[in-house]
């Protein structure tokens, strides 16, 4: 196979950038060997020093104008009873989601009612989309989340920040900063399971984290046609972080992360036995990081690798993708009003592809990016700031690429408004490129990137300290298309732009032991001659609910409630391919927590109403399950 005859030219290539990794680290070294304090845990769940999570490129430290983020931390992914991702985004307003099938199967998202493809996955700020993927889609579906420690997600257009992919958003997960020991069991009366596990070694001065997850989920058929098989998953994920603290300011980590999804699956047209997917990945990044008060250098390495393979019947697809990458970024508070930062990464992919269908082909491709970066962050006047962000990617198929971002925001005493103009950029990926399939597609080396601009204005009015409402609208268009035409991937031929716009609104309110957040998402998504894209609905709203409940009795208890509501919207036909309207689905999950002092039981009813319902057409998704288990 090509990556094997290939060995031994990547591993002088990998040893060469090892060695000017090494060369940075040693200078680094030098330069701060006079810092002779030390950085110390009081406790294993207190880290005092520093930042844990790992810089994201162009995002400077000290100034947060700008970047609009979401955070999902670890204590919400647990009382939420999450399993995947994909439990975790389904009640953010930017976000909709369809799965082809029960947990394990292919899942796509769409940001502000952009393609799939245009969400950036990364981990500890590293882009791990898997360029072997069709149009370079990250499959949602095998991101389980037990070694998970937190979730960011970045909506709207964030080209400058993070580069390629990024039109709709991005998400970033978090791997590190975990140093609680933990063992968590989940069970239903499906006899599904998850298992995780977390086991910190600490000193005053380094740490080494390890987490360890499987899930075993075997429930319904995919096909909406059939119920007579289910098409089951397997996954199993290994976490290792090492994090070493040379002074208080200077610390050098680790990241290795590896992950396995084998699932059954029914394909296109047809619900049948013997499809199997076995999709593994894996992540490895070395980091060096140099943080104050007013200053912050961040060196990184990172080696991404992934393997597909589909079997049907007999008849196996591998898909095969590997990244090697370098980045250096840096900040600077140059005083109370002015920040600025800057940085460089390098990427180099390359791929291969293996048929064995009705077109038995095999091709490979590679490809490399260099980009350079910067942002500025200028405080005004009292609490108003405005910030510039640039970008230039120079990509070996597409050349030179710009993405720009200016944000002005002003605060006063209850409330705040802002507004931003951006650029994003998605170049076409080694599959779009060099790729093959079973179908007769070949790959178009002739591509142009993808290019969005979109304009945003954002405000949020505190009421008090219980009460506050937050309101996003954008408007965004996509240009140079590139889709599937005449087994071929092509700009679209008549330049029809991709057009969004939306309105979110998202409600907070707490009192005393009960928090409440409701938001609604109102979405028009269409093609420049107005037709609808599809599996993007224009109404979506859901309600977050949750209730502390103590008495002598019951104990501590937490009792959430989900509800979401998707709305009605268009899609694709499974079997005979015409555009037909799909009705709105309302799913609500219930869930009590009793808590202990070291430990936390749990029962979640999912679906509870029974709700039958496919999202895409032709896909059966999750019934009614009681789920129940432990965290300790």
């Amino acid at each position: 196979m090509y990556l094997k005859k290939k060995k031994g030219c990547r591993m002088i290539l990998r040893s060469i950038l090892i060695f000017i990794f090494c060369i940075f680290t040693k200078n680094l070294y030098a330069s701060e060997a006079h810092m002779s304090s030390t950085c110390k845990w009081e406790n294993k769940n207190v880290i005092p020093c520093v930042e844990i999570i790992s810089s994201l490129s162009n995002s400077s430290t000290f100034s947060k104008s700008g970047t609009n983020k979401t955070i999902i931390t670890k204590k919400q992914i647990i009382e939420s009873g999450a399993i995947d991702l994909i439990d975790v985004l389904n009640i953010i307003p930017d976000i909709n989601i369809t799965q082809s099938g029960p947990k394990g199967q292919q899942a796509s998202i769409f940001m502000r009612g952009t393609g799939s493809n245009h969400t950036l996955v990364m981990i500890n700020g590293v882009p791990i989309n898997d360029q072997s993927t069709t149009q370079g889609l990250h499959d949602f579906g095998v991101d389980f989340i037990q070694t998970v420690q937190q979730i960011e997600i970045y909506p709207g257009s964030s080209g400058t920040h993070f580069g390629t992919n990024a039109i709709g958003g991005a998400i970033n997960i978090i791997l590190t900063g975990d140093y609680k020991d933990s063992l968590s069991l989940t069970t239903d009366n499906n006899a599904n399971y998850e298992l995780s596990g977390n086991k910190t070694f600490i000193n005053s001065k380094s740490s080494l984290n390890t987490k360890i997850g499987i899930v075993d989920n075997k429930t319904i058929s995919a096909r909406g046609n059939s119920n007579d098989e289910n098409d089951g998953v397997k996954n199993y994920s290994t976490n290792i972080n090492y994090e070493k603290f040379i002074n208080e300011n200077l610390r050098f980590y680790n990241t290795t992360y590896l992950r396995q999804t084998k699932a059954e699956y029914d394909n296109s047209n047809t619900n049948q036995t013997g499809y199997v997917g076995d999709n593994k990945m894996g992540t490895l990044q070395f980091g060096i990081e140099n943080q104050n008060i007013s200053k912050k250098n961040n060196y990184i390495f990172y080696y991404n690798i992934y393997n597909r393979e589909y079997d049907e019947r007999g008849i196996i697809d591998t898909y095969e993708s590997e990244v090697i990458g370098l980045k250096y970024d840096f900040s600077r508070l140059v005083n109370q009003k002015i920040s600025f930062g800057a940085g460089a990464e390098y990427k180099y992919d390359w791929g291969y592809f293996d048929n064995n269908g009705s077109y038995q082909a095999s091709t490979k491709g590679h490809s490399d990016n260099l980009a350079i970066y910067g942002n500025f962050g200028w405080n005004v006047a009292k609490n108003s700031n405005i910030s510039l962000f640039s970008r230039s990617d120079n990509h070996k198929q597409t050349g030179s690429n710009n993405t720009y971002k200016i944000n002005f925001d002003q605060k006063f005493n209850k409330f705040s408004i802002g507004t931003s103009y951006m650029n994003g950029l998605r170049n076409p990926t080694l599959y779009e490129m060099f790729g093959t399939d079973n179908f007769g597609y070949s790959g178009n080396r002739n591509l142009r990137p993808e290019k969005s601009n979109t304009y945003e204005i954002y405000s949020n009015l505190k009421f008090n300290n219980n009460i506050d409402l937050s309101l996003r609208a954008f408007k965004s268009n996509i240009k140079n298309n590139i889709e599937y035409i005449s087994n071929k991937y092509q700009n679209d031929n008549d330049n029809v732009d991709l057009n969004q716009s939306g309105l979110n609104t998202q409600l907070n309110m707490n009192y005393k032991d009960m928090n409440m957040s409701f938001f609604n998402s109102f979405l028009s998504s269409k093609k420049e001659n107005n037709a609808d894209q599809l599996r993007r609905p224009e109404k979506n709203y859901g309600l977050n609910l949750s209730k502390k409940i103590s008495n002598s009795f019951l104990g501590n208890l937490n009792l959430n409630i989900n509800y979401n509501h998707y709305g009605k919207h268009f899609d694709t036909h499974s079997s005979n391919f015409s555009t037909i309207e799909m009705d709105s689905t309302d799913i609500i999950d219930i869930m009590i927590i009793r808590k202990f002092e070291s430990s936390n039981f749990f029962v979640k009813i999912t679906n509870v109403f029974d709700e039958t319902y496919q999202r895409p057409h032709g896909y059966n998704q999750e019934k009614r399950a009681v789920k129940f288990g432990m965290k300790y």
